[in-house]
């Protein structure tokens, strides 16, 4: 939801975003787009209203709403805004607008069900119906000056998150508590509630909390023996587990405002850090540092995966680096941005080139098996010459 009419997507915006996906399909055999999921409509219209957006390889494109035309009107800057009363009625529009209806037409086939994507073909039974998502993730992965503009402001809230979260840190908080406190706070300070994630089976927590040896256990699909999952059904997440004394508390905080994300994670302890987890979490800034430092544009995905090894090779942490052994992660980082994982994933064998614009987090995690995990996760852009921090979130254990 917009906070204001200031909060508008400029129009600059809009026309550019527009231009660039245009410039990919003429590079196809894909004559038009249409975009139905929200996170794609908001970002190539303006806004994220019922509606179905056509983008024509040439030409302006035109937005059916279902509903709410008036707020669509007064959010989006396109020039071709039309009420629909049913999808039915998109090729006709399409038709009428534009006096043919492509043989190929892209859509979202990432995200698109079966059945939604058999109706679609009895709608276009002329046409070939491809996938148009990886255009689109192209054009969403790098960032314009005013997207980071909009992540800074994210990154603010979330720095008020993590500071509030130091300061109301106490033994006897359930992890459950103590992630609440931090996720009420920051819904009081702007945040969305709504974590966005391209992907059917993810189940989204804005605040990940695990103390102790349940942190051991993240990513592994079965509940810790000591209950650590919020449920049998979904055992991932905060748990009914109390927080301690000089204990490792692992803190993933998604946060999310005004169509933009954050990633981070930061170490807390009350009073003190026990040695073997302060040298271990010392050794995951260690690698998060060189990592952001040394990544440059031009250099793959690939690359830098195995530059974080490498640095966890040389600390001596090469085996609970990115996981137990048999369960080890093969990514350090992803893309982020209007969703929380975007391309481009900083993972073995990816090797896109990164790009000015990228906006990423990394996130180095070393785990050592049955006793605790620790990470450190900032976000950062890539830049003409390296990169440059977006978070603001020190990046230092956090002692309550």
């Amino acid at each position: 939801m917009k906070h204001s009419d200031s909060d508008r997507v400029p129009a600059y915006e809009i026309e550019n975003r527009i231009n660039i996906i245009q410039q990919k399909l003429q590079k196809t055999a894909i004559g038009g787009l249409v975009v139905i999921q929200q996170v794609d409509l908001l970002y190539f219209s303006g806004t994220a209203q019922n509606g179905f957006l056509y983008i024509p390889a040439t030409g302006d494109p035109l937005l059916m709403v279902k509903r709410y035309l008036p707020r669509a009107v007064k959010e989006s800057s396109l020039k071709h805004i039309l009420e629909i009363k049913s999808v039915k009625e998109v090729p006709e529009r399409i038709l009428d607008g534009y006096g043919t209806i492509p043989r190929t037409i892209g859509f979202e086939l990432d995200v698109l069900p079966v059945r939604e994507f058999n109706f679609y073909q009895t709608l276009f039974p002329d046409s070939l119906l491809v996938d148009g998502s990886a255009l689109i993730l192209e054009t969403r992965m790098i960032k314009s000056v005013w997207e980071i503009e909009q992540m800074r402001k994210v990154a603010a809230l979330s720095h008020k998150t993590f500071e509030f979260m130091r300061s109301v840190i106490r033994p006897g908080l359930s992890e459950l508590e103590f992630a609440g406190m931090g996720e009420a706070f920051s819904r009081k300070c702007g945040h969305h509630g709504k974590i966005r994630m391209r992907d059917f089976q993810a189940q989204v927590y804005a605040g990940h909390v695990l103390s102790g040896e349940n942190s051991a256990m993240l990513g592994l699909l079965e509940s810790p023996a000591s209950g650590a999952g919020t449920s049998a059904a979904f055992p991932c997440g905060p748990g009914w587990k109390q927080l301690k004394r000089n204990e490792p508390i692992f803190v993933d905080f998604a946060s999310a405002f005004d169509g933009y994300h954050m990633d981070e994670t930061r170490m807390f302890a009350i009073g003190a850090m026990p040695q073997k987890a302060l040298d271990t979490t010392k050794a995951s800034i260690e690698i998060h540092n060189a990592i952001i430092e040394t990544l440059k544009p031009g250099m793959s995905a690939h690359e830098i995966f195995e530059f974080g090894l490498s640095v966890a090779q040389r600390a001596g942490y090469q085996e609970s680096y990115l996981g137990p052994e048999g369960y080890k992660m093969t990514f350090v980082g992803h893309g982020i941005g209007m969703e929380l994982v975007e391309p481009p994933v900083l993972a073995r064998g990816k090797h896109i080139l990164l790009a000015p614009g990228m906006t990423l987090a990394v996130e180095p995690k070393l785990v050592v098996k049955d006793e605790f995990m620790v990470g450190v996760e900032s976000v950062f852009e890539v830049t003409e010459t390296g990169t440059r921090l977006i978070s603001e979130v020190p990046v230092e254990i956090l002692i309550g």
